[in-house]
């Protein structure tokens, strides 16, 4: 499970990178912007949310 958060984490981060760099302005940035960062903040939620807890 967390090998697939780090993956879906790390290719969201590439995927913003690259509609940065790639994509022009307009509608299709904006959403492909806001559809990778709903994919980071959702890979670090769930990483942090199962990570180990030490007391």
């Amino acid at each position: 499970m967390k090998a697939l958060l780090w993956l879906l984490l790390v290719g969201c981060l590439l995927a913003n990178v690259f509609v940065s760099l790639v994509v022009g302005d307009g509608v299709q940035r904006v959403l492909l912007s806001v559809v990778s960062g709903i994919g980071v903040i959702g890979a670090g939620t769930g990483l942090w949310l199962t990570r180990e807890r030490r007391s």
